[in-house]
């Protein structure tokens, strides 16, 4: 039977003002999984109107930064206790495998409460060197209403991406979920809710992008947009909050290259790329979906791969035995396929899958792909696919790879497999991205900031540096001189 979910409001669940709703799909059988209210203006409005009073006033106005960090920490031992009923949940709603969604999405999700629940009381300003007849000291004060669009592949872990910094700093609230994924966001709050949050705090109004989110981001009592998502949307998002010039933060599309260079452990190289474009079904924003092979350890590298990729098993997310689901929406589904139509009609060579999955036909199940003989001015070099569609390019030497690497509008990761630790250093200095992977791809930890250059957005989001996404410093001024300061006199 299909579950019906309504907004959540100023601590209370209801319906939509317009008395709409939509249909959450499950990927895995293209059925309706549960029935949403869809949020409009009206209810953002609503939203933002309870977030800005619990922010002026009321128990979280009040509360303690320590007591801050202990309510978030009660809520992450609440997540805790219930990461299993959540794994189960987003994988239902996104196609994760259970794998992916209990043993890394999760935890992760949990991982960041708890880091930033420990740095509430550490939000601080300076004091300032400066003469005797003064003292200067800065405050780190939040800035106020966070408005946070977040996507629908890591719905949990990207949605606390935001919530955990925004709260920690005394922020409140209004999350805009994807609108194929709002099921699991909403199942999170009512573990905040039930941990004590105050009413206002969080809301969370589901809807779609061109409604919901666009009064979200041009709201005038918005005090910042928060948002993860593909580069055309950011740019709207822009557009829309320049109205009220207020700051955005984006995380938005890669196309991330992967360099294996002859003297890399071929066989670590092989593992670790394989997780970097499949991982997710490649709907990973930091996918190394571009891989450059060293021409001398091409044919090796290659045999190894294709050979590791026919075996991926595809199916049933909530089967422990899968190793990549479906992919989100029969819409994603298409884009991909229309992707490996151009790569075919561009002269690319497919290596390697390029069509749906035969033995899941009532799902969005597409095969692991490869393309190879790619060269970079191609469509599938250029674009982001947002699915497990690899695109592999051959390069010469160091000089070769850095600038196949960076001939990308994008700049949000990069890969590098080498043994040789000078070369390590030179490529991370050269390389054009936000971070860049040694040995290792996909990789994320709280301590660790993340974010992309270019048209792959600004801001970092995780480690401490994301706390200053959500304050703002203030400079006070204090005359300690009895003479006042007379221009006039």
């Amino acid at each position: 039977m299909n579950r019906s979910y309504q907004l959540f409001i100023d601590g209370k669940w209801v319906d939509s003002v317009s008395g709409e709703t939509f249909n959450s799909f499950n990927p895995a059988t293209g059925e309706v999984n549960d029935i949403v209210a869809e949020g409009r203006a009206d209810d953002i409005d609503l939203a933002v109107k309870a977030a800005r009073k619990a922010f002026e006033s009321g128990p979280w106005h009040e509360m303690s930064p320590s007591d801050r960090g202990r309510l978030l920490n009660k809520v992450a031992q609440e997540l805790w206790r219930k990461a299993d009923d959540l794994a189960e949940i987003e994988s239902r709603g996104n196609g994760l495998p259970i794998k992916e969604t209990k043993f890394i999405a999760i935890p992760a999700m949990i991982d960041v409460l708890e880091f930033y629940a420990g740095l509430a009381n550490k939000v601080q300003g300076e004091t300032l060197a400066s003469p005797s007849d003064r003292f200067n000291f800065t405050l780190k004060e939040p800035l106020g209403v966070i408005g946070a669009i977040v996507p629908w592949n890591f719905p949990l872990m990207l949605t606390m991406w935001k919530l955990a910094p925004a709260l920690a700093a005394g922020n409140t609230i209004v999350i805009k979920p994807a609108e194929q994924t709002p099921v699991s966001i909403l199942e999170m709050v009512k573990i905040f809710q039930e941990a004590g949050i105050p009413d206002g705090v969080i809301n969370v109004v589901p809807g779609y992008g061109s409604e919901a989110g666009n009064a979200l981001s041009s709201h005038p009592d918005v005090n910042k947009i928060a948002f993860t998502g593909s580069t055309n949307t950011g740019k709207l998002i822009m557009q829309a909050a320049s109205k009220n010039l207020k700051p955005v933060s984006l995380e938005l599309g890669g196309k991330s290259p992967n360099i294996i260079f002859d003297d890399a452990n071929i066989e670590n190289a092989v593992n670790g790329s394989m997780f970097g474009i499949y991982f997710g079904q490649g709907q990973v924003c930091a996918s190394g979906s571009r891989m450059f092979v060293q021409d001398s350890v091409y044919d090796q590298f290659m045999d190894e791969f294709i050979k590791k990729a026919k075996n991926i098993k595809v199916g049933n997310p909530l089967d422990q035995t899968t190793q990549m689901g479906p992919q989100v929406s029969l819409q994603q589904l298409e884009r991909i396929e229309q992707y490996v139509a151009t790569g075919l009609e561009e002269g690319a060579h497919l290596a390697l899958g390029g069509e749906r999955c035969k033995t899941n036909e009532n799902g969005y199940f597409f095969t692991p792909t490869i393309f190879e003989n790619v060269t970079s001015d191609m469509t599938i070099a250029k674009e982001e696919i947002f699915g497990p569609v690899l695109s592999v390019i051959r390069f010469k030497d160091e000089e070769d790879a850095l600038k196949k690497a960076n001939d990308t509008v994008y700049g949000l990761a990069s890969g590098v497999w080498t043994e040789n630790l000078k070369r390590v250093h030179r490529m991370a200095k050269g390389l054009k991205a936000g971070t860049v992977y040694v040995n290792t791809f996909s990789m994320l930890d709280s301590v660790a900031p993340f974010g992309g250059t270019k048209q792959s957005g600004f801001g970092r989001e995780l480690g401490i540096q994301a706390i200053d996404m959500y304050t703002e410093t203030k400079s006070v001024w204090v005359n300690l001189n009895d003479e006042h300061f007379n221009w006039y006199g």
